[in-house]
């Protein structure tokens, strides 16, 4: 699939076909594929637990109070240990951290498209359930929660938003890009 089509076709889904389980090998592939995300300095801090165990789906699902959760065989919870970004770039390291993430779950994200897979980037969580239910050390950030499925019915399309509300040229809220005058020598 090319860039612009999975970009487009990629919407968060939340009611998943219960009767056919994904290839957790194409799960693994779009691991790889969120590896390839920028890193600040090189330096990646993101970890990934591909979580398969019914039981802990179930749990991750109270833990995220999002009942869609569970109706998946897999979810991929992705974290951070920050500690090398920190050492290196003191209190800016915390937000590498969370870019670096963010990029990555959106590779993820879109790799998933190239196996028809579908995906919720799921944030909202008690992280310390997510910690205990994984086993994940305190000193690590749980960034998301990828429950991983096909959908149960083709999405609607989404609106996107009005580019001239989002997009501005060289300041703050200009809408408008002044042409560079050209000066006779």
């Amino acid at each position: 699939m090319d860039l612009d089509k999975a970009i487009e076709k990629r919407r968060s889904i939340r009611r998943f076909k219960e009767t056919k389980k994904p290839d957790y090998r194409d799960i693994i592939n779009a691991i790889q594929a969120a590896t390839k995300a920028p890193l600040a300095g090189n330096i990646s801090s993101i970890k990934y637990i591909l979580v398969s165990d019914k039981e802990k789906i179930k749990q991750l699902a109270t833990a995220a109070q999002q009942r869609f959760v569970s109706q998946v065989s897999y979810v991929v919870v992705v974290c951070t240990d920050k500690k090398t970004l920190v050492k290196n770039y003191y209190e800016r390291g915390e937000r590498y951290a969370r870019q670096q993430a963010g990029a990555a779950i959106e590779n993820f994200l879109l790799k998933l498209m190239d196996f028809d897979l579908d995906s919720c980037w799921t944030g909202a969580f008690d992280d310390n359930a997510v910690k205990r239910i994984l086993k994940i050390p305190e000193d690590i950030d749980v960034e998301a929660m990828l429950p991983i499925g096909i959908a149960f019915e083709k999405p609607k399309p989404r609106r996107d938003p009005d580019l001239d509300k989002i997009l501005w040229y060289d300041v703050w809220k200009q809408k408008e890009m002044v042409p560079q005058r050209k000066f006779d020598t």
